[in-house]
């Protein structure tokens, strides 16, 4: 085999098709587009648009609801801060905080506070300090006798002042 020699597998790959080049390609004249109309000339955008009809999205009823102060926790599982104490990047003996989960990189940010979930097991006896925790959660730290103080979170603190 040499190198002018090498080409794909047969149906690899297709040639482009090559619109608008005469009746002999099959797609000449129009190009595919049939004959006069919105859809046969260029820049059109079709979507959800029914030719005046009133569109199906505003036949329907809005739906929802956005809170527009609804807090937003950093969800921490128990799993998560078992291997980051295995891995010696989290202190088992010292108070765990939103910032030392931060420093430590457990979570990216604080958002509104911190939030504990059950997920995952705990070995390692933590006295944690955060905004939020299932009760799932609590139960599985003071059994590997930790110890949880559940804060108000700061949004909320704010707002109560």
């Amino acid at each position: 085999m040499k190198l002018h020699e090498i080409r794909d597998n047969e149906g690899a790959s297709r040639k482009k098709k090559r619109v608008a080049r005469g009746p002999g390609s099959g797609k000449g004249k129009t190009a595919g587009r049939g004959i006069k109309g919105q859809t046969s000339r260029s820049g059109v955008a079709l979507n959800g648009y029914e030719g005046g009809q009133m569109p199906l999205y505003r036949r329907l009823p809005k739906r929802g609801f956005s809170k527009p102060n609804r807090l937003e926790f950093a969800v921490v599982n128990l799993g998560q801060l078992q291997a980051f104490v295995d891995a010696g990047k989290l202190d088992a003996k010292a108070d765990v905080t939103a910032e030392v989960l931060v420093a430590s990189g457990v979570i990216r940010r604080k958002l509104d506070g911190v939030r504990v979930l059950a997920k995952g097991e705990l070995k390692a006896a933590l006295n944690l300090t955060v905004s939020g925790a299932s009760k799932t959660a609590i139960e599985a730290i003071e059994k590997a006798g930790g110890k949880v103080t559940v804060t108000r979170p700061a949004k909320e603190e704010a707002a109560a002042e």
